[in-house]
């Protein structure tokens, strides 16, 4: 595949610390403490120990482990962890903030607590966020725009702007709205999802 990526109309070549990333696996260091996983990268900005801590223990409070500032990644739940990856993102303050399927390891009951913390982060920050999932639910309850991708090669066939207020809650889930949005992506998917099933057959 070919292209270019570019924000503010600055051609994106290498990565930055003005962009931030979530995976789904969590990819804490597993030898650093939960504080110094959150320091990682202001440290590596040239902040002073004091500085670094201070910004970490800032998000710790923000994400609700500030206990939990000693514990090691592996001493964490799935949940927890991947609050502490968002935390150790966001850092580096990011003006943008890239998130890869960063909550589809977890149950469903964590998953729905993790997109409220998001949202409450993101009403916070006001951080630009690209959010990859396959749950569409959670893509409405999230997005302000929802781009929808084909198969091999993947391009955009759908780009969708969710008119739904904030703040948002899960409630609104069964709002007309939201089903009705809900009802529009799905055509899109499972259109798609038949192109690539014949294509596959005629192989």
């Amino acid at each position: 595949s070919t292209g270019r990526v570019l924000v503010d109309d600055v051609e994106i070549l290498n990565p930055g610390p003005d962009r931030g990333m979530v995976f789904q696996q969590y990819s804490l260091l597993p030898w650093k403490t939960v504080l110094d996983n959150i320091a990682f990268g202001p440290r590596l900005a040239g902040h002073s120990a004091a500085e670094c801590n201070s910004i970490a223990r800032t998000f710790l409070a923000m994400i609700g482990l500030s206990k939990m500032e000693r514990r090691f990644p592996g001493e964490l739940s799935g949940g927890m962890q991947q609050r502490v990856g968002i935390a150790r993102a966001l850092a580096n303050y990011p003006s943008v903030l890239l998130m890869d399927e960063p909550f589809g390891a977890l149950d469903a009951q964590t998953r729905l607590m993790m997109q409220e913390s998001l949202l409450d982060i993101w009403s916070e920050f006001g951080t630009t966020v690209l959010f990859v999932t396959h749950d569409v639910d959670e893509a409405i309850f999230l997005a302000d725009r929802i781009l929808i991708m084909s198969a091999s090669p993947g391009t955009v066939i759908a780009d969708l702007k969710v008119n739904l207020e904030r703040p948002r809650s899960q409630e609104m889930a069964t709002s007309e709205p939201f089903v009705s949005l809900k009802r529009e992506c799905l055509r899109y998917i499972r259109s798609e999802s038949m192109k690539a099933f014949e294509q596959r057959e005629c192989e």
